[in-house]
C-alpha cells in the first residue's frame, strides 16, 4: 500500500518501496512506546473518544454511562453527556473499544498508532522528490522526518493518549495522506475523503482545501502549459482547462459534502441545531468567555499570538530552574528550524500553494478561544505542521551545519517535553486562570 502511495519509480521487487516507511513506523512507534515507559499501561486520564466509541457500538450519541469518568471537557444537554469533540477518531479506536471496552489502554494505542505519521510523511516527502517538486535526497527527507517525528511538538502529543493528543495524531496521519493525494490534484476522491476525515477531527484543519484548490488551477492547464510562479500567476485562469478543473473539484468537493451532511446530522441530533458541535455545552470554567466572544474571534488573537510567538520557558534560582507555562513554548523554541522557512532558496506554485493554506489554518487556530491549554508546546501547529514540513522540503534550502545544529536542539527540547509533560509537574506552572502567560515578576 505504501509503495503505491509513494509513486516511486524505483527498480526492484514491488515490495521494496515500501521497507523504509515500514521502518521509519516501526522505530517511531517502539519509540513512543518506550517513552511512555509504565504509562502505557491503563487509561489516559481524558479518555473521551473511547466512551464516544463505546456509545456508537450500543447505538446511541450520549454516554452510554449515567455520568462522565470526570468533570474535563464534557457537554451536557438535555440532562444527557456527550463528548464534543469531532467523533472521527472514536471511529479509529472503536475495534479497541468493542474488544476491551472503555478500559483499554488507550495510551499504548495511540502511540502505536502515532507511528504511522512519520512514515506517511516520509512516503509524501519521496513523492514530492520523485515529482520533482522537491530537489530532497533520501537522506534529507529522512531528517525532515525526524526533524517531525523527535523534534517538533508531536513526539510529547504521541505519548499523551488524552482527547486532546489524540485527535492531533489522527489528524497528522490524515493530512499527511491528504497532501500525498493532493499535491498535483493526482487523486481528488481520496484527497476529500482524507480532508473531510480529517475535518471530522480537527476542524480547523478545512482551509486546507485551498491547496487541492490551486493544485488543481496549477494542473489544469490546456497543451500542458506550466502555470506561472507566485499566487497571482496560479490564479490566473487564461490557458486554464475549465472541465477538468471543474471535474477535479467536483470529485474532491463529493466525499467532503457528504461528510459534512453527516456532521450536521449529528449535531441536529444531539444538540437540536446542525451547526453545533457541543462546544457551547461545555461544563466548564470558560462557558461566559465563550459565550461573550464565540469560539472564534479577533479578540483572542493578541493572547494566542503571545503563545504562538514568545511562549519562553522560565528561568528561576531555585529548583527546578526551569519552569513553563501552561499555555506552553513557542512555536520557534520547540522548533526552531521552521524558522528556515522565512528564508526558501526557491519558489514554486505548489510552495505558493502549501504556504497560503497553512497560513490560513494558523490564523484560524490564532483566533481561538484558547492557546492549546494545557500544553508542552504549541500544539495546534500540528493542525499544518505536515505542510510545513513539505515547505521545507520543497523550499530548497541546504542542510548545512546551521540545520544539523537546530535538529539536534529540536530533539533534545522535545524529548524533554514527552518525558515530563503531565508526568513531572514541578516543571510547569500550576496556574489555572488561563491568565498568566509570562514569568510573574
Amino acid at each position: 500500500m505504501l509503495a503505491a502511495m509513494s509513486g516511486s519509480g524505483a527498480s526492484g521487487p514491488a515490495a521494496r518501496p515500501a521497507r523504509l516507511p515500514l521502518l521509519i513506523f516501526a522505530v517511531t512507534a517502539v519509540v513512543y512506546v518506550a517513552t511512555l515507559g509504565g504509562s502505557a499501561k491503563g487509561t489516559s486520564s481524558d479518555p473521551h473518544f473511547l466512551y464516544l466509541a463505546d456509545s456508537f457500538l450500543h447505538g446511541q450519541l450520549s454516554l452510554v454511562s449515567d455520568k462522565p469518568p470526570n468533570r474535563n471537557d464534557w457537554a451536557l444537554y438535555e440532562g444527557r453527556w456527550y463528548v464534543s469533540f469531532p467523533p472521527f477518531p472514536a471511529v479509529v479506536v472503536a475495534p479497541l473499544v468493542a474488544v476491551w471496552g472503555v478500559r483499554a489502554w488507550d495510551r499504548l494505542f495511540w502511540a502505536l498508532l502515532a507511528g504511522l505519521g512519520p512514515a506517511l510523511l516520509f512516503v509524501l516527502l519521496r513523492r514530492l522528490s520523485v515529482a520533482g517538486h522537491s530537489e530532497r535526497s533520501t537522506r534529507d527527507n529522512l531528517l525532515l522526518t525526524a526533524l517531525f517525528a523527535f523534534g517538533s511538538v508531536y513526539y510529547y502529543t504521541s505519548v499523551q493518549g488524552t482527547v486532546w493528543h489524540a485527535a492531533h495524531v489522527v489528524a497528522t496521519i490524515l493530512l499527511a495522506l491528504y497532501l500525498l493525494f493532493a499535491v498535483g490534484a493526482r487523486h481528488p476522491l481520496l484527497a476529500g475523503l482524507a480532508l473531510g476525515c480529517a475535518f471530522m477531527t480537527r476542524p480547523a484543519t478545512a482551509p486546507l482545501c485551498l491547496i487541492f484548490a490551486l493544485e488543481a488551477l496549477r494542473v489544469s492547464r490546456r497543451d500542458g502549459t506550466p502555470a506561472p510562479d507566485g499566487l497571482g500567476g496560479v490564479l490566473r485562469l487564461s490557458h486554464v482547462d475549465t472541465a477538468a478543473l471543474l471535474r477535479r473539484c467536483l470529485v474532491f468537493a463529493a466525499p467532503i459534502l457528504a461528510i459534512g451532511c453527516l456532521a450536521m446530522w449529528l449535531n441536529a441530533a444531539r444538540f437540536d441545531d446542525p451547526f453545533e458541535f457541543g462546544h457551547s455545552h461545555l461544563q466548564i470554567r470558560w462557558r461566559p468567555r465563550i459565550e461573550k466572544w464565540g469560539l472564534f474571534n479577533y479578540h483572542y488573537l493578541a493572547k494566542n499570538l503571545s503563545v504562538f510567538l514568545a511562549g519562553l520557558p522560565w528561568l528561576t534560582a531555585e529548583s527546578p530552574h526551569v519552569m513553563i507555562s501552561r499555555h506552553g513554548l513557542a512555536l520557534w523554541v520547540t522548533t526552531p528550524a521552521f524558522l528556515l522557512l522565512l528564508w526558501p532558496r526557491r519558489s514554486t506554485p505548489t510552495l505558493t500553494a502549501l504556504t497560503f493554506a497553512a497560513a490560513c489554518v494558523a490564523l484560524l487556530d490564532l483566533c481561538y478561544q484558547n492557546s492549546g491549554w494545557v500544553q508542552f508546546g504549541y500544539r495546534f501547529s500540528l493542525d499544518y505542521a505536515v505542510v510545513l514540513i513539505a515547505m521545507l522540503a520543497i523550499g530548497g534550502r541546504h542542510f548545512g551545519r546551521g540545520f544539523h545544529t537546530l535538529l539536534a536542539i529540536a530533539f533534545a527540547v522535545n524529548l524533554f517535553g514527552a518525558i515530563t509533560f503531565d508526568r513531572h509537574k514541578q516543571f510547569y506552572s500550576r496556574d489555572a486562570s488561563q491568565k498568566v502567560i509570562f514569568q510573574p515578576d
